[in-house]
């Protein structure tokens, strides 16, 4: 069953860990960032944002932060904080309603465009072009290990999981999924299984890299961006949502064999 790791936030979303195991969270509502130490030690790291969503980490364990741009200036941005908690902007511009975002091995940053319906890509330097085309409501963004990309999307129905290629090539990996709101959220483990966070359903599942699914967590409020906390002990992980109650859900498990 899971447990509450954290309580008390603003409208939850983006969640990311950088190397220490800190959990990093975006609190859309208040224009925060919250850092968790492991034990639930809860400080602001960065404040005054416009709607933050989605987070990532660099490397060089920078932070990477979309914002939905639906303040005064209307337009969507991406902020990147040192890990003292410097600000710059790494990219402007962009729609409004910027979203999922996830680092390739090769350093390029990933994002998903709801207003848009694409997904947009970024290098190093910040030089903007179009990955993927044609989604509705694309939200959470993953790399498998082979450098393929994941996303959660409306596919008008149900909602979608696409898989593609570093070249850009597309293939459904699932559907079916929650009726009226996309899934949203995504995260792999160590071992390749894929978990999406199903907001309509209330459940988060996983699946097989060969596309077996099954119920990790059911009866959760909504649940919505998924991470994976770094732990000591390499065979049993602890995976955390959002939901829409405001809560860090945490459930530990050990991957399959």
């Amino acid at each position: 069953m899971p447990s509450t790791f954290a309580t008390g936030l603003d409208l939850p979303y983006g969640l990311a860990f950088n190397s220490a195991g800190d959990l990093f969270e975006a609190d859309q509502k208040s224009g925060d960032i919250y850092e968790f130490t492991p034990g639930g030690v809860k400080s602001v790291f960065a404040s005054g944002l416009d709607q933050p969503n989605g987070l990532a980490f660099d490397s060089s364990g920078n932070l990477y932060v979309s914002q939905l741009g639906t303040g005064p200036v209307n337009t969507g941005l991406i902020t990147k904080i040192t890990p003292s908690g410097v600000q710059s902007t790494f990219a402007s511009g962009l729609n409004p309603g910027g979203t999922g975002l996830a680092f390739n091995n090769a350093g390029y940053l990933f994002m998903s465009d709801g207003e848009a319906g694409g997904i947009d890509e970024f290098t190093p330097g910040g030089v903007q072009s179009t990955f993927a085309t044609g989604l509705f409501n694309p939200f959470g963004l993953a790399f498998n290990s082979a450098g393929d990309l994941f996303v959660d999307a409306n596919g008008g129905s149900s909602g979608i999981i696409y898989e593609y290629t570093p070249g850009g090539a597309r293939s459904t990996f699932a559907s079916g999924l929650g009726l009226s709101e996309a899934p949203d959220g995504l995260a792999f483990n160590t071992a390749g299984d894929l978990f999406v966070a199903d907001y309509d359903s209330h459940n988060i599942f996983e699946y097989t890299p060969n596309e077996v699914q099954s119920t990790f967590a059911s009866g959760l409020n909504h649940p919505a961006g998924l991470a994976f906390q770094p732990v000591p002990e390499p065979s049993l992980l602890a995976l955390l949502a959002v939901t829409a109650t405001a809560l860090f859900y945490r459930r530990c498990y050990r991957p399959h064999s």
